[in-house]
């Protein structure tokens, strides 16, 4: 049962799990609006990190803490969410979402190398489930080895590897207060926009052509995504990264039923037994963290 101490941090990461249940949808809009992913990613992060700027006195007071670990956390979290929403834009909203949650594996990785968390029974049945959920969701006998298909699926597989090293690093640096960290997550978002927008050219032409109903709608999107991250790093810093994961499961559930409800998609039986050992691999992550840390 949640004790008092815990229920804000808990709060916090569902919440942030609703969010991005959801978050794709307003992407594809603006997307079928003429903006591309990666502006709108730019732009609407650009628009957190104004709704954020009360924050910047703070920062200020704060710079003898940041170190290398900011540096680590500006670059992870910001593929996580360049990478997530990419992808979603790109493929099938569950099949990326997924290969995104295949995270606990890269957790237990990044948190042995960052925590000295060592693996045990759980850590090895937590890759074993994973693993197996994700071969049984690719397999195409036609095209033989089962990696990701397409572009989309690659970006989510990424970003999920950036989530759960964002996730740790949260939890290792707890030198750095919830504002570094949040700030952090619209910076490294914003940086890594800028190599995509270079790429596709053009940018003062899409500029230009954004609508005022399209910049509306991003600046909705940068207040909540603004909040979301407070609450989505306080929660971070307070839970440890495995059980973490297993809180963020509920956003499977937002985007399966928003998936179906908005966009039409549906999925194979092969990938609800994917899905089935992903979500069993996380929820195992919860036990590997009880082991190691027993009250």
């Amino acid at each position: 049962m949640p004790t008092k101490r815990n229920v804000v941090p808990i709060a916090g990461l569902l919440s942030g799990a609703l969010v991005w249940g959801l978050i794709w949808y307003p992407y594809r809009v603006l997307q079928d609006n003429a903006v591309s992913g990666a502006l709108a990613t730019g732009l609407s992060y650009a628009l957190a990190m104004l709704c954020g700027a009360f924050i910047l006195p703070r920062l200020w007071r704060e710079r003898s803490t940041l170190d290398g670990w900011v540096l680590l956390l500006i670059m992870s979290t910001g593929w996580a969410n360049l990478g997530y929403v990419l992808g979603m834009l790109q493929g099938e909203v569950m099949r990326v979402l997924l290969l995104f949650y295949l995270a606990p594996v890269w957790t237990i990785l990044f948190a042995y190398w960052l925590l000295d968390e060592k693996l045990n029974r759980y850590g090895y049945g937590i890759v074993a489930l994973s693993l197996s959920g994700a071969l049984i969701m690719l397999w195409e006998p036609e095209l033989g080895v089962p990696f990701p298909q397409n572009v989309s699926e690659w970006l989510g597989l990424s970003a999920g590897m950036g989530f759960a090293l964002s996730n740790v690093v949260s939890r290792r640096s707890t030198h750095l207060s919830v504002e570094v960290k949040s700030f952090s997550m619209w910076l490294g978002t914003v940086l890594l926009t800028v190599p995509f927008l270079l790429w596709q050219g053009g940018l003062a032409q899409q500029l230009a052509a954004v609508s005022m109903s399209s910049w509306g709608l991003m600046l909705v999107l940068g207040m909540v995504l603004c909040a979301t991250s407070f609450a989505v790093q306080y929660g971070v810093t307070h839970i440890p990264a495995n059980r973490a994961v297993v809180l963020f499961l509920f956003e499977l559930v937002v985007a399966a039923a928003a998936s179906w409800l908005l966009a039409g998609e549906s999925m194979e039986w092969r990938e609800w037994i994917g899905a089935a050992l992903i979500i069993s691999a996380s929820l195992l992550s919860g036990k590997l963290y009880a082991e190691q840390n027993p009250e």
